[in-house]
Parts: C-alpha cells; structure tokens; sequence
C-alpha cells in the first residue's frame, strides 16, 4: 500500500504556462522514523508504526 506520510503547511496556486490556475497543498514530507514493530507472534499481525517530526 503505497503513500505519503506528511503535515499540511499550507496551500498555494499552481500556473500552467497556458493560464490554468490549480490549487495545490503544501506538504512537507519525511524524514520519518520507525517508532514500533509489530510482529504475528507477539501482536497477531505484522505493521511498522512511523513518526513524523520531533517528540515533544
């Protein structure tokens, strides 16, 4: 399952060279950090839990 993982900045316009305006958000992306392996023999399934950012 393919996706981004990342925090909404803020959003913007982009223009096409023929004049089309199209709204866009502003993401800003990784790094991202494994914080948790889940395994099938401990948690009954297998997932990796990802961190964004700083800990506070």
């Amino acid at each position: 399952m393919p996706g981004l993982l990342g925090k909404k900045i803020g959003m913007t316009n982009y223009y096409s060279e023929d004049g089309i305006v199209t709204p866009v958000t502003v993401i800003e992306a990784g790094p991202c950090t494994v914080v948790t392996i889940k395994t099938k023999k401990i948690d009954g399934y297998d997932a990796l839990q990802l961190g964004l950012g700083e800990k506070k």
